[in-house]
């Protein structure tokens, strides 16, 4: 019988220097290097890592009225994403290159003027594989960031195997999970910054449902991790807890292989057995044998969405 591999993988939960893209690259570099020194052969880092998540900010937005300094406060979060391709995306691939390891990470990308929550996918020999926006930013996170349209429900093939997620609460979105198991998904990041309990009766339902890894990452942050005079209805004390944590790493047949960790910066390991995915699947398969396409079928349009289009006449 041939060798089921086995895959190292490691879950970060820190949080990025806000507003401070080139001090949290450098701490992507560090955190990405202590897991490889662990072993692992993936890392998965939370949403908004890069960029930041900008957890109880307003940006002086009410109905029907923004502020100047709100708008301002836009400004310093736009300056602080990354465009992809582009320098910061060479930073980042050049750290998995460096460590020989996957990198999936939650960045904010800039394209043009908007924003977007977004996870990317780098391999170990520091290649961009592709990269997932998010569908559907959740409550205020509307007023700062666009709407990923279904051209990038990405699942990327590696030598480790088939990489792929949703970001945040779209892990509530039954169809969106369902586009990703028909894709083949085997190893499901979820990276987020939902600390709430309920977050884990998720991650164990998708990975029992699409009998699959998955490898949730959330940020652990603090007031001191954003700036000395951003606004947050937490208040100042540098040591407020903004979002603490809860990152997991479950198997297949929904057993708890690392986590969950709150309250505390970590590097969560665990060791994936491949072949857990055969033997989950072996009696319930979502989008095989325990499908009924016959009364089911789920419509994914994949086209790119763009507000211009230009056709050359002939």
């Amino acid at each position: 019988m041939a060798a089921v591999p086995i895959v190292r993988a490691a879950v970060l939960q820190a949080a990025p220097k806000a507003f401070d893209t080139k001090a949290t690259l450098d701490k992507c570099a560090e955190l990405t290097r202590q897991a490889a020194q662990k072993g692992a052969a993936l890392a998965v880092f939370p949403e908004a890592f890069v960029g930041g998540y900008p957890k109880g900010m307003d940006f002086g937005a009410r109905v029907g009225m923004r502020s100047d300094q709100g708008r301002d406060w836009f400004r310093r979060y736009h300056d602080s994403a990354i465009t992809l391709p582009g320098l910061h995306l060479t930073c980042l691939c050049e750290i998995a290159a460096d460590n020989q390891i996957h990198l999936v990470i939650g960045v904010i990308e800039r394209d043009g003027a908007t924003l977007y929550c977004t996870s990317i996918y780098i391999n170990d020999q520091g290649e961009f594989l592709g990269k997932h926006r998010k569908t559907m930013p959740t409550a205020m996170e509307r007023l700062v960031w666009g709407f990923g349209d279904g051209s990038t429900l990405t699942v990327v093939d590696t030598k480790i195997g088939k990489v792929g997620g949703a970001i945040c609460w779209e892990n509530y979105m039954p169809l969106l999970r369902t586009a990703l198991y028909g894709k083949g998904v085997e190893l499901y990041c979820a990276p987020t910054v939902d600390d709430r309990d309920q977050w884990q009766h998720a991650m164990h339902h998708i990975a029992y449902e699409g009998r699959t890894f998955v490898l949730a990452s959330c940020q652990f942050a603090r007031r001191a991790d954003y700036p000395d005079d951003y606004e947050c209805v937490q208040g100042n004390d540098p040591e407020t807890v903004l979002i603490r944590g809860g990152s997991v790493i479950i198997s297949p047949l929904g057993k708890i292989l690392a986590g969950p960790v709150y309250d505390d910066e970590a590097v969560l390991i665990a060791d994936l057995d491949m072949g857990d995915i055969a033997r989950g699947k072996y009696d319930l398969d979502v989008v095989g044998h325990y499908a009924r396409p016959d009364i089911f079928c789920l419509s994914v349009d994949e086209r790119e969405k763009r507000a211009q289009t230009t056709e050359v006449k002939p």
